[in-house]
């Protein structure tokens, strides 16, 4: 069994070498929280592709300021730090910020993208999945900044109020203080049905049961069918468009109307997963009669009823991260 100081003297030999200038030394180094902050960095953007950017600029950083890097404070904590500053600059250069509106007027969250959950670390645990799903991570992207990053430390990580008040450069009142602000933002958006109600999370077999009927429905033409998966307050969204559908007659009227203008049978579905939370992607067939990547839709259940749909359409270059084709043959 590997010890703690066995591991910590690792850890020092390759930082050594790294700061030496021995790069495949610092990718072993980083290697083990490389995924963990490209998921911190999505918490806090919501977008994928602003994760990925932030990741590299992480590691830019990382690796430029090594020298920097004193070994008295932890070498997660100090790559979280740098992390979560350069989240910070990110939403910044944002042409328009979401805490310059008004959370209880905005519904849906501009930058908002899934995540493909074969990103995430295999044995991630039960909170962190919470706080990937895309109900939390939609309501992160109207918070402040420091609020987003102190409510995702504090409570999808787990650090304390000192560790984060540290990593912000700021005092524990502060922090919680934040806390405070940021969970009251989460309560309003729960009262307000923008943020998912608590339910106990569907099992992975009820969730199969589930999309096999959706897609079969779907297959079939059968909007009835897909309308009768549906709990009677769900909700349709489709980030960045400012649309929100709420209830089984409006949801139905959409799907007969809009995806392929009605004509469902010419969209193909593929199961998948996003957020910890079942999804399909979307084929549209061509003039060719092949299909081509047409858009992503991501679910949430409560038992064996879907709760809510959120649909990114025309997101094709998320199925590479998915690791799907952008085709299909007919």
């Amino acid at each position: 069994m590997t010890t703690g100081a066995a591991i910590w003297a690792d850890e020092a030999a390759l930082l050594s070498a790294a700061r030496g200038g021995d790069g495949q030394a610092f990718e072993r180094l980083l290697e083990p929280h490389r995924r963990a902050l490209h998921v911190h960095c999505y918490r806090l953007l919501g977008s994928l592709h602003d994760a990925d950017d932030a990741l590299q600029e992480t590691l830019l950083r990382a690796w430029r300021g090594l020298e920097r890097y004193e070994s008295r404070a932890s070498l997660r904590a100090w790559l979280y730090r740098i992390a979560t500053n350069v989240c910070f600059r990110a939403i910044e250069r944002r042409a328009r910020t979401p805490e310059a509106l008004d959370p209880a007027e905005v519904e849906i969250a501009k930058y908002l993208q899934p995540y493909p959950d074969r990103l995430l670390e295999t044995d991630i645990e039960v909170e962190e999945r919470e706080s990937v799903g895309l109900a939390f991570v939609s309501v992160m992207q109207l918070l402040p900044p420091r609020q987003r990053a102190v409510i995702v430390l504090r409570e999808a990580l787990g650090w304390s109020a000192k560790e984060v008040a540290d990593l912000l450069g700021d005092n524990v009142a502060s922090v919680n203080s934040a806390l405070q602000r940021a969970r009251g933002t989460l309560h309003r958006e729960r009262t307000a049905g923008r943020l998912a109600r608590d339910h106990a999370p569907a099992s992975a077999e009820a969730e199969a049961r589930v999309m096999k009927k959706f897609v079969a429905a779907w297959e079939a033409v059968d909007v009835d069918g897909i309308v009768e998966l549906l709990v009677e307050d769900a909700v349709l969204t489709m980030p960045p468009e400012p649309m929100r559908l709420t209830g089984t007659k409006a949801i139905g009227d959409f799907f007969r109307t809009v995806p392929a203008a009605g004509a469902l049978e010419r969209i193909r579905l593929v199961p998948t997963r996003a957020n910890c939370q079942p999804a399909v992607a979307a084929y549209l067939e061509d003039d060719a009669g092949a299909y081509q990547a047409y858009g992503v839709m991501v679910f949430a259940l409560e038992g064996e009823a879907v709760a809510s749909v959120t649909g990114f359409a025309g997101h094709t270059d998320l199925f590479p991260a998915l690791g799907l084709p952008v085709s299909l043959d007919g």
